[in-house]
């Protein structure tokens, strides 16, 4: 393994007094586990319990515990959300595919899944079912992954005033013990977080000229709250012994002090310079995840009639996410209510858009062309209102996919990238791009980066179909067959993810596997075709082109594209 940082998280909020030392950073951090297979490197941890998406298989005590395929997949989406309840239909979506299932036999696997967990109906001690709504699962999950090298990025950005934006607080670090060079560091990495986070423009940061006058005190969050007038703050010490540096971090909420998020990063000391940018990318990417979850779970409580445009715009957001008809319409609506009360808000504006491409994108209304043109629309209207928001030029360069413009998309996400370099879901767009062009080698390259910079992607299943077709393109075919599986299994993937797993199974061989998989995608959609295919995934003239045809071919799905 090449070295990198070693991390250990936390799992559910704490009360404490911060130490005084905080940390941050913007880097692209990647997760690897030789015990994974490609594509698959994140393990939820609860309990006794590992469940291990990549090797689709639930552990207890390093063991392995049998369970059903469509067990196993309805774990994955209630461990995955935790956070959240997951609705009946929203079981019979992911895990059915749509199909016309009974309550009964989801209640079954629901009963399969509490039993292989130890757990039962009665006592509801991990999965508690919230009668006449769905199922959440309660258990305190924990994530696992080992850090490797990722390239360095640049830094810069600048961020507007908008009062109700959520707001952080990064303290300097704290050396524990002999300070020496280590003191140094400690500053220059909060400074540089300062800069990183800055640049994510939704999230207002308090200049360092204000958090640096907390430098070695034993701060109180709350008392940081306060003083600076933020809702969060970032606190870390950073410890020295012969051999290695150890940097431990906590993110709170200052109106009670709990700590949301903790982590610590432990590295050889001839290692830190070179691994300071990707510790710095790394925490952007947690924060940006956790700070969300945060602001969602706050607007959730509140009523209404109380919720600001920044509010709603967070509930949009984690509707969006989800990746199927009915929550696409929500968070349009929650959108629509943003921009009702700020009419150039520009990020409500970016997430009607992205509400528009997926509608179009997947045919939920039967007016694909129409909405592809509002995604476009709204894009542009977005960039007006910030002409330097990231989110406004990842929806204009995604609109012109539609439009059969994949070079000039690209141009469009690299200017995205290049406002926020470690936006993993910009990156994960140029792959896309890049893939439909048959560039394979370096769409590999930028799906892999992008699984590195964000491994709790709600994206992650299209991160691993990119992977896969551009494995397929280059020849790979058994690779190609491992990732179209991964990604077909993970949740929020769809009915052209599906395809993806049909064809690469085809090509290496696998036709029992391809079929399946062709006989899921018509369950969520008996109309998918390779039209509706080619449509969604406009691959240009090539070789790489013959390769996919040829496979549906082969498979008799459907006559070849005109």
């Amino acid at each position: 393994m090449a070295p990198g940082f070693r991390t250990g998280v936390r799992g559910r909020p704490q009360h404490r007094r911060f130490p005084a030392a905080m940390l941050g950073g913007n880097l692209q951090i990647s997760w690897r586990s030789a015990a994974l297979p490609a594509g698959s490197n994140i393990v939820y941890r609860f309990e006794a319990f590992e469940l291990d998406p990549g090797r689709f298989e639930l552990r207890r005590d390093g063991q392995p515990v049998p369970v059903e395929p469509q067990v196993f997949s309805l774990l994955l989406l209630l461990v995955g959300n935790a956070e959240r309840l997951v609705s009946k239909d929203e079981v019979a979506e992911k895990v059915w595919s749509n199909a016309d299932v009974a309550d009964a036999t989801i209640a079954s696997r629901v009963k399969s899944a509490r039993r292989a967990l130890g757990d039962d109906g009665g006592q509801q001690r991990l999965i508690r079912t919230v009668h006449g709504k769905g199922w959440r699962f309660v258990g305190s999950v924990r994530y696992a992954g080992a850090a490797v090298h990722v390239q360095p990025v640049e830094a810069g950005g600048a961020t507007t005033a908008a009062d109700e934006r959520p707001s952080i607080a990064v303290l300097p670090f704290r050396v524990v013990g002999e300070a020496g060079p280590l003191d140094f560091v400690a500053g220059a990495l909060a400074d540089e977080l300062i800069t990183d986070l800055a640049r994510l423009r939704w999230l207002l940061v308090i200049a360092r000229t204000s958090t640096f006058r907390f430098r070695g005190q034993g701060a109180d969050c709350a008392d940081v709250g306060a003083a600076l007038n933020v809702r969060y703050c970032l606190a870390g010490t950073l410890r020295s012994s012969a051999h290695q540096v150890t940097l431990s971090v906590e993110l709170a909420r200052t109106r009670d002090s709990a700590v949301v998020w903790a982590e610590r990063f432990t590295a050889g000391r001839s290692e830190l310079p070179q691994l300071q940018q990707a510790l710095l990318a790394s925490l952007v990417a947690k924060l940006e995840v956790h700070i969300v979850r945060q602001e969602v779970e706050s607007a959730r409580r509140a009523p209404v009639p109380a919720l600001d445009a920044w509010s709603s715009y967070h509930l949009g957001l984690d509707h969006m996410f989800r990746f199927n008809k009915a929550d696409n319409g929500e968070a349009a609506a929650w959108f629509e209510r943003a921009l009702a009360l700020n009419p150039h808000f520009s990020r409500a504006l970016s997430g009607l858009s992205f509400t528009c491409f997926q509608d179009s994108f997947l045919e939920y209304s039967g007016n694909g062309d129409d909405m592809a043109r509002r995604a476009r629309r709204l894009a542009e209207q977005a960039l007006a209102c910030d002409p330097l928001d990231p989110f406004a030029h990842l929806n204009l360069g995604r609109s012109l996919w539609f439009e059969d413009a994949v070079p000039e998309s690209l141009e469009r996400l690299g200017q995205c990238i290049e406002l926020s370099p470690n936006y993993a879901q910009a990156v994960y767009s140029k792959a896309w791009a890049e893939m439909t062009l048959c560039d394979a080698a370096n769409s590999d390259a930028h799906a892999a980066l992008a699984m590195r910079l964000s491994p709790l992607d709600p994206l992650r299943y299209a991160m691993l179909g990119v992977r896969a077709v551009s494995a397929l393109l280059l020849g790979e075919h058994p690779r190609a067959a491992d990732l179209a599986e991964a990604a077909a299994r993970s949740p929020g993937a769809h009915k052209h993810i599906a395809v993806i797993a049909a064809i690469t199974a085809q090509a290496d061989g696998r036709l029992e596997q391809a079929a399946r998989w062709i006989s899921r995608a018509r369950q969520m959609d008996p109309a998918v075709s390779p039209a509706s295919f080619f449509r969604s995934f406009p691959f240009v003239r090539s070789a790489g082109r013959e390769t996919i045809e040829r496979s549906f071919r082969e498979l008799g799905f459907g006559p070849r594209p005109a």
